[in-house]
């Protein structure tokens, strides 16, 4: 274990910490909650990065992904024609997001539709759910909601419909924060298809990344928001809610349906968010402007660049070089306020262009930018949990920025556990 290994380690704990000094209630913090998901984290990262088979598994599916990934981009194709051919293929006009990354998630949300119609999911997920509850002594539906997280998105929520109206405060945060710390398969495509031939093994460790953002953001979630009240649920295994298609056909169309919207829900998001973000920049460089005018001193003032001065500190704690911080703090504050697609299309030009200094930057990188843990997400999971339970729409309010918060330290948790055991000569870290 170098040097770096041991702060990744450290890490783990300032980060809790950190959530631990803005927690709402510190007396009432359950340590079984952190004991059980830092074991957690800390026994899957083990298995994924040390277990010659757990390596040997998660590579198998990254190339599976990778296959399946192809595939998704045939209905692409046949649509779109040359526009949808991706960089490095025969005929690319070069990558196009809405016609080669976003038609993905159509295809991904059919598929796993059909997963669950075939009760492969569900088994899955309840699996999970188990170790959760048995493990960190929460309640069974936030477990389950939790889990489900690992597989899919704002969806989630209606695994655990019957229970939403009666969870306690601390359960509707804990709801929000694994939605957006996690993940969903139907942009899965997406990352990897952006990463991929920079950063050949991406898929293997957004799924990792997927699986140990969930009990991170149990951890975080229950820190910064401790249970004072008495779940329903609480020490029991709850079964996932979901009603079941007619037959495997309705259940592609349905996929495919709700795969459209989120596809159109994105564009729309990014059009929207980007514009803005970008107004807000073109203010502040007429202020820096007037700054150099006056002053003489060249100072860049655009958002992301201050906001990755809040973050670097924070990509030193997980572990990345001291050398490739402040880019990595650039990164986490791109994803921020203007969502992780920016960000990992970012992460891709960095790691082709040799910026970093230490392939465990883009690694770490990786990890913490994958999740949802961005402004534009808050309007999207609350407006989607309001509407399965609108006497909850009150409470969702108030704990939504504090969702936030606990998401983004979740996935940096879940970077400090990669950057733990970076090395090792494991075969996922033999790139970029």
């Amino acid at each position: 274990m170098n040097a770096y290994n041991l702060v990744s380690l450290a890490g783990l704990f300032l980060l809790m910490a950190l959530a631990w000094l803005f927690s709402t209630n510190r007396r009432r913090v359950n340590l079984r909650v952190i004991c059980g998901g830092v074991a957690v984290q800390l026994v899957f990262g083990a298995f994924i990065f040390l277990v010659p088979a757990g390596s040997a598994f998660f590579l198998a599916m990254s190339r599976a992904v990778v296959r399946v990934l192809d595939t998704a981009l045939d209905g692409a194709r046949f649509c779109f024609g040359p526009l949808a051919i991706p960089p490095g293929s025969e005929g690319s006009l070069g990558f196009i997001l809405t016609f080669q990354g976003l038609a993905t998630i159509i295809f991904f949300a059919s598929l796993m539709n059909i997963l669950y119609f075939l009760r492969i999911m569900p088994v899955i997920v309840k699996a999970f759910a188990r170790v959760f509850t048995r493990l960190m002594g929460v309640s069974g539906a936030e477990s389950l909601c939790a889990a489900s997280n690992i597989f899919v998105g704002i969806e989630s929520a209606t695994t655990v419909l019957p229970y939403l109206e009666r969870m306690t405060r601390s359960e509707i945060c804990t709801i929000l924060t694994a939605g957006l710390a996690t993940i969903a398969s139907t942009v899965l495509g997406l990352y990897v298809l952006l990463l991929h031939q920079t950063f050949p093994q991406i898929a293997a460790h957004l799924i990792s990344a997927s699986l140990l953002s969930a009990p991170a953001a149990l951890v975080m979630s229950k820190i910064l928001l401790p249970e004072t009240g008495k779940p329903e649920t609480l020490g029991r295994v709850v079964a996932p809610h979901y009603e079941r298609e007619a037959n495997v056909i309705e259940a592609a169309i349905r996929g495919a349906t709700a795969g459209g919207r989120l596809m159109l829900g994105v564009i729309v998001m990014l059009m929207a968010f980007l514009g803005l973000v970008g107004l807000l920049n073109l203010g502040l460089d007429s202020l820096a402007g007037l700054v150099e005018k006056w002053t003489s001193v060249a100072l860049n003032l655009r958002l992301e660049n201050i906001l990755a001065y809040i973050f670097t500190p924070l990509a030193l704690v997980i572990g990345v070089p001291p050398a490739d911080a402040f880019e990595v703090g650039r990164l986490l504050g791109m994803r921020a306020i203007m969502t992780e697609i920016p960000a990992y299309q970012e992460l891709a030009r960095l790691i082709a262009e040799g910026t970093f200094s230490d392939g465990r930057s883009a690694v770490l990188a990786s990890y913490a930018l994958c999740g949802f843990a961005h402004v534009a997400s808050i309007a999207i999971f609350v407006g989607g949990i309001a509407a399965l339970a609108p006497g909850q729409t009150e409470t969702l309010a108030k704990v939504a920025l504090r969702a936030l918060a606990a998401a983004t330290l979740a996935c940096l948790m879940t970077a400090a556990v990669a950057g733990t055991f970076y090395g090792y000569g494991s075969l996922l870290f033999a790139m970029p």
